[in-house]
């Protein structure tokens, strides 16, 4: 598990390929690796991944063909910048919200503009994740947790301040990057937890629907 609060950036140092998967080498910057041994979880731009060797200045991990096809990972390149959290601990501030680094769509910029000193950022996320993104509800991109401002379908807006485009890769950023999203544990779960019995049939998986509430007594005519 994650908070979303970005620890350090680093860098893509190489990237091997082994088949149809990847071996990342990243170099950790100024990421303390002190308390990290092999096995432990880094989350690199949001994704979850398991510590495979220790060389020095960084860390190796392996991703997969699924978690290049299914995350903006594919498209790194040697000296890309990607965001770092090392797994938390029972002693950890919780200073974002509960992540698990398990990257649940792409999401695309659509528009950056200047407000004051803080930077408008609109991203629009799959249509089959827009449900779960609620107007000041918790959001990860890119491993960073942020506030959700305002939800018109399924574009959303963040409102970033100096502090956080600087430590982060979202200085980075521009209209048309791809970014990695995950929603709010809470949302999945309650979706989940509304379904009931129906949870355990295979046409579950399809999710809440308007008419699934109506049936079931939450919504009123």
């Amino acid at each position: 598990m994650f908070t979303g609060i970005v620890e350090a950036m680093g860098k893509v140092q190489n990237l091997t390929p082994k088949g149809e998967d990847i071996i990342l080498d990243i170099h950790t910057g100024d990421l303390d690796l002190g308390d990290v041994k092999l096995g432990d979880s880094i989350a690199v731009n949001g994704v979850c991944l398991t510590v495979t060797s220790l060389p020095g200045q960084g860390f190796t991990a392996d991703a997969s063909a699924e978690t290049l096809r299914k995350t903006s990972l594919g498209s790194l390149s040697q000296g890309s910048p990607v965001n770092l959290e090392k797994a938390l601990t029972p002693t950890t501030r919780l200073g974002g919200h509960l992540v698990a680094g398990h990257v649940d769509g792409l999401g695309e910029v659509v528009a950056m503009y200047d407000e004051a000193r803080a930077t408008v950022i609109d991203i629009k996320a799959p249509d089959n994740l827009a449900k779960y993104i609620a107007k000041k509800g918790s959001i990860t991109v890119d491993g960073i947790s942020l506030t959700t401002n305002e939800v018109k379908g399924a574009v959303f807006s963040l409102t970033i301040i100096p502090h956080t485009k600087e430590v982060t890769t979202i200085g980075t950023w521009r209209v048309g990057s791809k970014v990695n999203l995950e929603v709010d544990l809470i949302a999945r779960y309650l979706e989940r937890l509304l379904l009931g019995d129906k949870a355990a049939e295979p046409e579950a998986e399809t999710g809440i629907t308007l008419s699934f509430l109506a049936e079931n007594g939450f919504l009123k005519g």
